[in-house]
Protein backbone atom coordinates (compact mmCIF):
# COMPACT_ATOMS: atom_id res chain seq x y z
CA UNK A 1 0.00 0.00 0.00
CA UNK A 2 3.39 2.36 1.01
CA UNK A 3 4.78 1.54 -2.42
CA UNK A 4 1.45 2.54 -4.72
CA UNK A 5 0.64 5.62 -2.19
CA UNK A 6 4.69 7.12 -3.18
CA UNK A 7 4.24 5.51 -6.61
CA UNK A 8 0.96 7.95 -6.76
CA UNK A 9 2.66 10.73 -5.63
CA UNK A 10 5.41 11.05 -8.06
CA UNK A 11 3.23 10.53 -11.23
CA UNK A 12 1.67 14.30 -11.14
CA UNK A 13 5.69 15.19 -10.44
CA UNK A 14 6.51 13.57 -13.58
CA UNK A 15 2.98 14.89 -15.70
CA UNK A 16 3.86 18.15 -14.36
CA UNK A 17 7.27 18.49 -15.45
CA UNK A 18 6.83 17.07 -18.40
CA UNK A 19 3.61 19.61 -19.37
CA UNK A 20 6.22 22.01 -18.81
CA UNK A 21 8.61 20.94 -20.97
CA UNK A 22 6.00 20.54 -23.67
CA UNK A 23 4.55 24.16 -22.82
CA UNK A 24 8.51 25.39 -23.17
CA UNK A 25 8.81 23.89 -26.93
CA UNK A 26 5.32 25.12 -27.67
CA UNK A 27 6.03 29.08 -26.54
CA UNK A 28 9.63 29.05 -27.71
CA UNK A 29 8.30 27.36 -31.94
CA UNK A 30 5.30 29.41 -31.83
CA UNK A 31 7.28 32.56 -33.22
CA UNK A 32 8.47 31.26 -35.90
CA UNK A 33 5.35 29.73 -37.14
CA UNK A 34 3.55 32.60 -36.58
CA UNK A 35 6.31 34.44 -38.83
CA UNK A 36 6.25 31.55 -41.24
CA UNK A 37 2.24 32.45 -41.45
CA UNK A 38 3.05 35.67 -41.43
CA UNK A 39 5.04 35.47 -44.67
CA UNK A 40 2.87 32.92 -45.98
CA UNK A 41 -0.11 35.82 -45.57
CA UNK A 42 2.17 38.43 -47.31
CA UNK A 43 3.64 36.58 -50.56
CA UNK A 44 0.34 35.00 -51.26
CA UNK A 45 -1.83 38.25 -50.86
CA UNK A 46 -4.42 38.50 -53.41
CA UNK A 47 -4.87 41.47 -55.41
CA UNK A 48 -1.00 42.72 -55.60
CA UNK A 49 0.57 43.55 -59.04
CA UNK A 50 4.50 43.81 -58.95
CA UNK A 51 4.60 45.46 -62.87
CA UNK A 52 5.42 49.08 -62.54
CA UNK A 53 3.36 49.91 -65.72
CA UNK A 54 0.18 48.98 -63.87
CA UNK A 55 0.78 50.57 -60.51
CA UNK A 56 1.40 54.35 -59.32
CA UNK A 57 4.54 55.35 -57.77
CA UNK A 58 3.94 55.05 -53.76
CA UNK A 59 2.69 58.22 -52.45
CA UNK A 60 5.54 58.26 -49.82
CA UNK A 61 7.97 58.14 -52.36
CA UNK A 62 6.18 60.04 -54.75
CA UNK A 63 7.44 64.15 -55.07
CA UNK A 64 4.56 66.53 -54.40
CA UNK A 65 4.10 67.37 -58.61
CA UNK A 66 1.59 70.42 -57.55
CA UNK A 67 4.42 72.20 -55.35
CA UNK A 68 5.27 75.42 -56.44
CA UNK A 69 8.03 75.40 -58.82
CA UNK A 70 7.51 72.47 -59.82
CA UNK A 71 8.55 71.29 -64.17
CA UNK A 72 4.74 69.98 -64.03
CA UNK A 73 4.11 74.13 -64.59
CA UNK A 74 7.02 74.63 -67.47
CA UNK A 75 3.73 73.61 -69.77
CA UNK A 76 0.19 74.29 -69.93
CA UNK A 77 -1.22 71.44 -69.99
CA UNK A 78 -0.72 67.84 -68.52
CA UNK A 79 -2.61 65.71 -71.24
CA UNK A 80 -3.39 66.81 -74.36
CA UNK A 81 -6.20 64.37 -75.97
CA UNK A 82 -6.22 63.95 -79.43
CA UNK A 83 -9.15 62.30 -81.17
CA UNK A 84 -11.86 62.85 -83.81
CA UNK A 85 -14.61 64.84 -83.64
CA UNK A 86 -16.91 62.08 -84.10
CA UNK A 87 -15.54 60.52 -80.57
CA UNK A 88 -15.70 64.45 -78.39
CA UNK A 89 -18.62 62.75 -76.13
CA UNK A 90 -16.38 60.14 -74.50
CA UNK A 91 -13.28 62.56 -74.67
CA UNK A 92 -15.10 65.00 -72.58
CA UNK A 93 -15.67 61.97 -70.33
CA UNK A 94 -12.81 61.48 -69.95
CA UNK A 95 -11.07 65.14 -69.40
CA UNK A 96 -14.09 65.57 -66.87
CA UNK A 97 -12.39 62.48 -64.97
CA UNK A 98 -9.05 63.52 -64.80
CA UNK A 99 -9.88 67.19 -64.27
CA UNK A 100 -11.76 65.65 -61.42
CA UNK A 101 -9.22 64.11 -59.47
CA UNK A 102 -7.06 65.12 -56.55
CA UNK A 103 -4.30 66.29 -58.78
CA UNK A 104 -6.68 68.63 -61.12
CA UNK A 105 -4.99 67.31 -64.17
CA UNK A 106 -4.89 70.25 -66.60
CA UNK A 107 -5.96 69.07 -70.15
CA UNK A 108 -6.01 70.67 -73.89
CA UNK A 109 -9.87 69.89 -75.04
CA UNK A 110 -9.99 71.23 -78.90
CA UNK A 111 -13.55 71.98 -79.24
CA UNK A 112 -12.81 74.01 -75.24
CA UNK A 113 -9.53 75.28 -75.73
CA UNK A 114 -8.37 75.74 -79.35
CA UNK A 115 -8.50 79.77 -79.86
CA UNK A 116 -11.41 80.92 -81.95
CA UNK A 117 -9.78 81.96 -85.40
CA UNK A 118 -6.36 80.27 -85.76
CA UNK A 119 -5.30 78.36 -87.98
CA UNK A 120 -6.52 74.31 -87.48
CA UNK A 121 -2.43 72.80 -87.61
CA UNK A 122 -1.21 75.69 -85.62
CA UNK A 123 -3.54 75.26 -82.78
CA UNK A 124 -2.88 71.33 -83.23
CA UNK A 125 1.01 71.80 -83.00
CA UNK A 126 0.34 74.57 -80.20
CA UNK A 127 -1.28 72.11 -78.15
CA UNK A 128 1.02 69.15 -78.51
CA UNK A 129 4.03 71.20 -77.77
CA UNK A 130 1.95 72.88 -74.72
CA UNK A 131 1.52 69.37 -72.65
CA UNK A 132 3.52 66.96 -71.05
CA UNK A 133 1.67 63.81 -72.37
CA UNK A 134 -0.84 63.21 -75.15
CA UNK A 135 -3.41 60.68 -74.98
CA UNK A 136 -4.42 59.50 -78.69
CA UNK A 137 -8.04 57.96 -78.84
CA UNK A 138 -7.81 55.26 -81.35
CA UNK A 139 -10.55 54.31 -82.77
CA UNK A 140 -12.01 53.73 -86.42
CA UNK A 141 -12.67 57.68 -87.02
CA UNK A 142 -9.21 58.31 -85.64
CA UNK A 143 -7.63 56.16 -88.31
CA UNK A 144 -9.90 58.01 -91.22
CA UNK A 145 -9.05 61.62 -89.66
CA UNK A 146 -5.76 63.01 -91.45
CA UNK A 147 -5.99 65.54 -88.85
CA UNK A 148 -5.54 62.84 -85.97
CA UNK A 149 -2.82 61.68 -87.85
CA UNK A 150 -1.32 64.89 -88.48
CA UNK A 151 -1.54 65.20 -84.72
CA UNK A 152 -0.27 61.85 -83.88
CA UNK A 153 2.95 62.64 -85.77
CA UNK A 154 3.66 65.30 -84.09
CA UNK A 155 3.53 64.34 -80.83
CA UNK A 156 6.01 61.33 -81.96
CA UNK A 157 8.32 63.86 -83.02
CA UNK A 158 8.05 65.91 -79.94
CA UNK A 159 9.78 63.32 -77.46
CA UNK A 160 11.06 59.76 -77.75
CA UNK A 161 8.76 56.85 -78.03
CA UNK A 162 9.62 55.13 -75.01
CA UNK A 163 9.64 57.89 -72.65
CA UNK A 164 5.93 57.53 -71.66
CA UNK A 165 4.24 60.64 -72.92
CA UNK A 166 2.32 59.29 -76.02
CA UNK A 167 -0.38 57.12 -74.44
CA UNK A 168 -2.34 55.03 -77.18
CA UNK A 169 -5.84 53.94 -76.30
CA UNK A 170 -8.07 51.59 -78.40
CA UNK A 171 -11.35 51.33 -78.58
CA UNK A 172 -13.27 49.19 -81.40
CA UNK A 173 -10.17 49.34 -83.62
CA UNK A 174 -8.68 45.96 -84.02
CA UNK A 175 -5.01 44.71 -83.03
CA UNK A 176 -3.78 44.50 -86.99
CA UNK A 177 -5.01 48.01 -87.30
CA UNK A 178 -3.11 49.23 -84.88
CA UNK A 179 -0.46 52.10 -86.45
CA UNK A 180 2.74 51.03 -87.78
CA UNK A 181 4.05 54.48 -86.05
CA UNK A 182 3.15 53.00 -82.24
CA UNK A 183 4.06 49.98 -82.44
CA UNK A 184 6.58 49.66 -80.46
CA UNK A 185 4.64 51.75 -77.75
CA UNK A 186 2.15 49.20 -75.69
CA UNK A 187 -0.98 50.56 -75.65
CA UNK A 188 -4.50 50.83 -73.55
CA UNK A 189 -7.37 48.71 -74.77
CA UNK A 190 -10.93 50.90 -73.77
CA UNK A 191 -12.87 47.53 -73.17
CA UNK A 192 -13.87 48.74 -69.64
CA UNK A 193 -14.28 52.87 -69.11
CA UNK A 194 -13.61 53.24 -66.05
CA UNK A 195 -10.62 51.10 -65.55
CA UNK A 196 -9.04 52.60 -68.72
CA UNK A 197 -9.61 56.59 -67.48
CA UNK A 198 -7.92 55.43 -64.29
CA UNK A 199 -4.94 53.67 -66.25
CA UNK A 200 -4.57 56.76 -68.13
CA UNK A 201 -4.45 58.97 -64.77
CA UNK A 202 -1.77 56.87 -63.38
CA UNK A 203 0.32 56.86 -66.53
CA UNK A 204 0.09 60.62 -66.66
CA UNK A 205 0.82 60.99 -62.88
CA UNK A 206 4.05 58.49 -63.70
CA UNK A 207 5.18 60.59 -66.02
CA UNK A 208 4.70 64.11 -63.98
CA UNK A 209 6.63 62.08 -61.02
CA UNK A 210 9.28 61.13 -62.69
CA UNK A 211 9.57 64.35 -64.46
CA UNK A 212 9.58 65.80 -61.01
CA UNK A 213 11.98 63.26 -59.07
CA UNK A 214 14.61 63.64 -62.44
CA UNK A 215 14.21 67.32 -61.90
CA UNK A 216 15.40 67.17 -58.15
CA UNK A 217 18.24 65.05 -58.82
CA UNK A 218 19.79 66.93 -61.43
CA UNK A 219 19.70 70.20 -58.84
CA UNK A 220 21.36 68.41 -56.14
Amino acid sequence: MAGWFRRFLHKPKHSSVESSLNSTRSASSSPSSSSSSSAKSSSSSPGTSLTTSSIPLSPVSAPDISAPGSPRWDKSYDVCVCHSEGDVELVEELVSYLEGQPERLRCFLQLRDAAAGGALGTELCDAVRSSHCWVLLITPRFLHDPWCRFQMHQALAEAPMADGRTIPVLKGVDRSEYPKELRNIYYISMALKESSFRQIRDTVLRYLQELCRSSSSSME
